[in-house]
């Protein structure tokens, strides 16, 4: 009995941490905040919104505005504002080759371009985009949880004079 106790106790620590990795249960409860500033280049005009949707929850709940602007020296920029959604680990943000980011499977049947790790699960905050990323092919955006390929929440791109008439 000793000999299975020993071997046993070291088991159960291991699968303890490898569990704690894999879901990191502290995600859940502390949040990250963010509150990035509109970027500006100097001396150039201001930026003019291209696209614009609405978060909506998937699998966790999610809210804000996703806005590309294109800026005043031609590069692009993702910002979302009034943002919010739950944290968890290994979420990015994914520019989703689709007209919406509704569920798993349009995700990762249609493709997207990941924008990396997202900064916070609450605030406004931007991501560059590369100039060669396709607005008419790339028309959703996704929160995404790399670990369990979930979808936390997307939003719709829409023209930007479509979108604010909602």
């Amino acid at each position: 009995m000793k000999k299975w106790i020993k071997v046993a106790i070291p088991v159960a620590v291991v699968a303890v941490l490898v569990g704690w990795y894999a879901f990191r249960p502290e995600r859940l409860v502390v949040n990250r905040n963010v509150n990035e500033a509109m970027p500006t280049a100097p001396g150039a005009t201001s930026a003019q919104p291209l696209e614009s949707g609405r978060f909506y929850s998937i699998l966790h709940p999610t809210e804000g505005t996703a806005t590309i602007y294109q800026m005043g020296d031609g590069t692009r920029v993702l910002r979302f504002t009034s943002f919010s959604t739950s944290n968890g680990p290994d979420v990015h943000v994914y520019m989703v080759a689709a007209d919406d980011a509704k569920d798993i499977a349009t995700v990762q049947r249609a493709g997207f371009v990941d924008l990396g790790v997202i900064k916070g699960n609450i605030g406004d905050q931007n991501y560059a985009l590369a100039s060669d990323l396709d607005l008419a092919k790339y028309r959703a955006v996704s929160i995404w949880c790399k670990r369990f390929s979930v979808n936390f929440g997307a939003a719709a791109l829409r023209p930007a004079e479509a979108s604010q008439n909602h």
